[in-house]
């Protein structure tokens, strides 16, 4: 019983919190006169009260956070929060159905990017801003953000973020307590998204869209304040800006906090990760290019590069912003960047999919098998650099990756049988699964997700809320030995 209690009492503390960040479009709201105050106003104080009444009648319960607590409390917010935040939109947009708002707020965030939202450039001011503060809010992770807080109020935060970050962490260069760990990222996080307001504001964008799109690069969210997403503003300076800042985003952030701090940039150089993320796609833009020039869709090399690259980096860092209908690409081209989301993002960053450390496991654990194959004898330890990586660990990649394409396959399969084709259903679980946004065809960059029915809208949700917190955190729920003593 301690349990629920305890999972409701810091689940009302982090609702409180969801009050506070609404309060600041509520504020926006009151200054642009932009027509949506009454919406922010009811939805805050709504906000506020129920997760008052959580918090203070449980302020008693027991303060130790135990596995239970932690992976029942991490379902419980990506999955119930956004049950909160889609109070401002449909108080201000009551002709959008419940299932439609609640798919807005998982997409925010979850930082997916997917929107059945039309006539973005027109929406008022603070609800683009209220997208945009979900796609920041989830980048990091919210529990990653309550760690931070949880400790100042007696309840440890270890658990939660071992539940919430399953990826490599380089725990020996980051502080030693949870809480400042969690600070320390969000600091590095906070400041790349400050610079990128700023490099965004001088490479054209007015102050807002510098903002709003900085939210949603460094979260790699991929929301836009325009129907036509990064196209609108047709400007190579812009393209520049944003592929920096996702290729930064798309990095473990412990990684940017270490060369900070040293002050150097060899921990880049030492992270395998980094490294082969970068090498996959910047060489993936390369080949990209040279099938759209060769293919005749651009007129000269350089244009196909521009095109390729910004298009190709946003997919494969599950950001999702759009220039181009590459839906109209040589399908090679497509095709490999969804397979890039599913496997590029590093552990550690805001991207999601299978991660790249995951995959170079995989890569690893295949080619000692062979070898141990060829010498069946042969004692050979797997190894990633100096790190021996032990049994368990891949145990439990085979395990996440065997249960990462099962829930791909059956999500897939409840999309065809709901009449969509098969290349729309496929891309639009990919890019909700791997958190990136656009698919292909019916879910295309040229269009978006309201063309699905309902049914259709509550698969692509459930594949975005499995896909941010990496499977595990729910599925566990339902395996009746988690919860035995």
């Amino acid at each position: 019983m301690n349990v629920i209690f305890t999972t409701i009492h810091i689940f009302g503390l982090i609702t409180i919190g969801f009050s506070a960040l609404m309060a600041t479009c509520l504020m926006t709201s009151f200054i642009s006169h932009d027509g949506a105050i009454i919406a922010f106003f009811e939805g805050t104080g709504i906000t506020l009260l129920l997760g008052a009444l959580m918090f203070f009648p449980t302020l008693r319960t027991p303060k130790k956070v135990s596995r239970q607590t932690s992976f029942l409390l991490v379902s419980m917010t990506w999955s119930l929060i956004p049950v909160f935040c889609t109070l401002p939109l449909i108080i201000y947009m009551p002709e959008i159905s419940y299932i439609d708002a609640y798919f807005e707020a998982v997409s925010g965030l979850t930082t997916t990017g997917a929107t059945t939202l039309t006539g973005l450039d027109n929406l008022p001011m603070s609800i683009n801003l209220w997208r945009h503060e979900l796609n920041w809010v989830g980048g990091m992770g919210i529990i990653i953000l309550a760690v931070a807080i949880l400790p100042i109020l007696g309840i440890g935060g270890m658990q939660l973020y071992k539940a919430e970050a399953p990826g490599a962490v380089k725990e020996s260069e980051l502080p030693p307590r949870i809480a400042q760990t969690a600070k320390a990222l969000w600091l590095v996080y906070a400041g790349f998204t400050l610079i990128c307001i700023i490099a965004l504001k001088l490479a054209g964008m007015t102050w807002f869209d510098s903002v709003c799109h900085a939210f949603s690069a460094m979260s790699l969210g991929g929301f836009s304040t325009h129907d036509a997403s990064i196209g609108f503003f047709d400007s190579l300076s812009i393209e520049i800006v944003l592929t920096a800042f996702e290729l930064l985003a798309a990095i473990n952030f412990a990684t940017h906090f270490i060369a900070i701090r040293k002050r150097t940039l060899k921990p880049y150089a030492k992270d395998m990760e980094a490294r082969s993320f970068l090498i996959l796609v910047l060489g993936s833009c390369l080949v990209a290019t040279t099938v759209l020039w060769q293919a005749g869709t651009y007129p000269d090399f350089y244009t196909a590069l521009r095109h390729a690259t910004f298009n190709l980096v946003t997919i494969a860092t599950d950001c999702g912003y759009a220039t181009q209908d590459f839906n109209q690409w040589p399908i090679f081209v497509p095709m490999w960047m969804l397979f890039l989301c599913c496997i590029s993002a590093s552990s550690g960053s805001t991207g999601g999919g299978i991660r790249m450390i995951r995959t170079i496991i995989l890569v690893k654990q295949s080619r000692l098998e062979l070898y141990k194959f060829i010498h069946p004898f042969s004692v050979k330890p797997l190894k990633i650099g100096t790190n021996i990586i032990s049994h368990n660990i891949v145990a439990s990649v085979t395990g996440f990756i065997f249960l990462y394409f099962i829930c791909i396959v059956i999500l897939v399969f409840l999309l065809l049988l709901s009449g969509l084709d098969f290349i729309s259903a496929f891309s639009a679980i990919i890019a909700c699964f791997n958190n990136t946004g656009p698919g292909l065809n019916q879910v295309g960059p040229a269009a978006n997700y309201s063309s699905l029915n309902d049914f259709q809208t509550s698969v692509c949700t459930i594949a975005m809320l499995l896909g941010r917190i990496q499977i595990f955190s729910m599925i566990i729920l339902f395996v009746p030995e988690f919860w035995k003593k």
